[in-house]
């Protein structure tokens, strides 16, 4: 028997639980360390990132609770960085943000830095990572997030993987190139050096933690965590039958035009792996409703690990079971040069509603789809009170859906995105507008048994010339409940000038002027069983 072996029979369940909580551990002080340091509101307030450690081969470890459409797409991105980097120092920290190589939309910037035991190593022992959605990577449109942009080259800077700190040394011209492509350089300066700054907190901690354990002890226990996590997944997905399980939803624009554009999955047990499949949906589409196959990957295995113990560790191995089919040159897995900003935080939401709808016909708990959408608001221009450019991004949340545990959660944000909200306070003193109005929306909910969280109204003033950008979905179909539930109230998007009332559509841009208001209504969740 080997040493390896020895010591992986070796580690009982006490170890285990103290080296994952040690690797949690560091993945949220990464977490800290980037909602400090960042400039922007997106970043520091509304903490729009995710931070995560990795094997040297780039299989996740631990990630902190912060975004779930990152989940599986940043291991993608690390493995597809180290596919295309002749070779990695120590000290050498890499950047990227392009969805064809495990990127999910152009404002996600990711920054990947290897671990080494010592300088003299060959091959790095972890990586630590970090993704955080810029609030502008330039692009046709303030804010990176077009509402009609027709292929990825009109969504902003495309970033390959590269070296953006060389041995420990900032790269100075590519630093420039990036933020002379940007309308807000200061800030993306700023936010890229608290990336920056993470990734070294990461990886001292984790030498630290190599002192201590020892390098074997710690790449075994990372190995049998992993397996473990696999075990524990493959017993909870054990009800999933051999028959085809189905569900067909539909986003409601193509990102050019309304029309239904439908995403179809089909789930079934096959010899050792469960298949999700999502043949028969949509193909490719013109405009930027397109998820790259790394969100489509994040939004199944989302969906997937809710279905075990929120303390069971996630990593790696919790989705070895699963087998994800996205056909090439379809809506869930396009090909360059597909736009795809909407793909990320639209189709992402309708993946999770079609998979949790064919879930449900195996698992009773499963709940009533959510608001379904992340309400997407960018607005930029030059702020002529403090003489400025400025780019504002925000998501708003909305009803969660009911399920047999309860009522839905009123006004949050939900599934693929786990952002807060940016306080009114900062908002009001950062950008040009103010808000009149955030409140829930009274029985926005889907009724039943159990009833769907209420809907969030939100209101600005605007208080400069601007252009507004939206993304929203559930404008035309409400979220469904389940059980007989009822669905949830429709969402609703409002622009109100000189008194007058005009209702935007889902998608939509607008030149705004000096005190115009802009009305968002975010959909409820829906409501789970029959109502009384």
């Amino acid at each position: 028997m080997g040493k390896a072996e020895t010591l992986y029979e070796k580690l009982d369940p006490i170890t285990l639980s103290v080296i994952n909580n040690h690797f949690t551990a560091i993945a949220e002080e990464m977490s800290i360390v980037l909602k400090k340091t960042a400039y922007s509101p997106n970043i520091k307030d509304r903490k729009d990132f995710s931070c995560a450690i990795f094997t040297g081969t780039g299989e996740l470890i631990a990630q902190a609770e912060n975004i779930p459409v990152h989940l599986g797409s940043m291991a993608l991105s690390v493995q597809e960085a180290l596919k295309e980097t002749e070779e990695l120092h120590p000290g050498d920290i890499l950047i990227s943000n392009s969805p064809l190589r495990g990127g999910t939309h152009l404002p996600d910037i990711t920054l990947i830095k290897p671990v080494y035991e010592t300088e003299n190593e060959e091959e790095p022992l972890f990586f630590v990572a970090n993704r955080a959605h810029h609030a502008d990577v330039g692009g046709i449109t303030a804010g990176s997030m077009p509402a009609f942009s027709r292929e990825i080259f009109q969504e902003g800077i495309i970033i390959p993987p590269i070296k953006i700190v060389r041995k420990g040394f900032e790269q100075k011209d590519i630093m420039k190139l990036i933020l002379e492509n940007v309308r807000t350089p200061d800030e993306r300066k700023g936010d890229l050096r608290a990336q920056i700054a993470t990734l070294n907190r990461g990886e001292k901690r984790l030498l630290h933690l190599i002192q201590n354990y020892k390098t074997d002890f710690l790449t075994t226990a990372a190995k049998k965590l992993m397996d473990l996590a696999e075990t524990e997944m493959r017993r909870v997905l054990s009800p999933i039958p051999e028959k085809h399980v189905t569900f067909t939803d539909y986003l409601e624009s193509n990102g050019i035009e309304e029309k239904d554009v439908p995403i179809h999955v089909e789930i079934w047990r096959e010899d050792d792996k469960i298949k999700v499949s999502f043949e028969g949906s949509a193909p490719q589409q013109e405009g930027n409703c397109n998820a790259p196959f790394a969100v489509t990957l994040s939004a199944t295995f989302y969906c997937f690990r809710t279905l075990l113990d929120p303390k069971f560790p996630t990593n790696q191995g919790s989705f070895r079971p699963l087998q994800v089919i996205a056909p090439k040159g379809s809506v869930v897995n396009p090909v360059w040069p597909a736009a795809t900003s909407s793909g990320n935080v639209e189709t992402s939401q309708r993946i999770v509603d079609v998979i949790y709808g064919a879930l449900s016909q195996v698992f009773d708990f499963i709940p009533a789809a959510s608001q379904g959408t992340m309400n997407n608001i960018t607005i930029g221009g030059y702020d002529s009170i403090r003489k400025r450019f400025f780019t504002y991004y925000e998501t708003i949340g909305g009803g969660v859906g009911a399920s047999k545990a309860g009522n839905g959660a009123n006004g949050v944000h939900s599934h693929m995105t786990n952002t807060l909200n940016t306080p009114i306070e900062r908002l009001e003193t950062y950008y040009p507008f103010r808000i009149l109005e955030y409140s829930l929306i009274p029985n926005s909910g889907g009724k039943g048994i159990y009833n769907g969280g209420n809907g969030i109204r939100r209101t600005y003033l605007i208080l400069t010339k601007a252009k507004l950008s939206i993304q929203s979905e559930r404008r035309i179909h409400a979220p469904w409940g389940l059980n007989g539930g009822q669905p949830g109230r429709k969402g609703y998007n409002f622009l109100k000038r000189r008194g007058k009332l005009v209702q935007l559509k889902g998608r939509d841009e607008i030149d705004l002027q000096n005190g115009d208001i802009v009305i968002i209504e975010t959909p409820g969740g829906g409501g789970w069983g029959k109502p009384h």
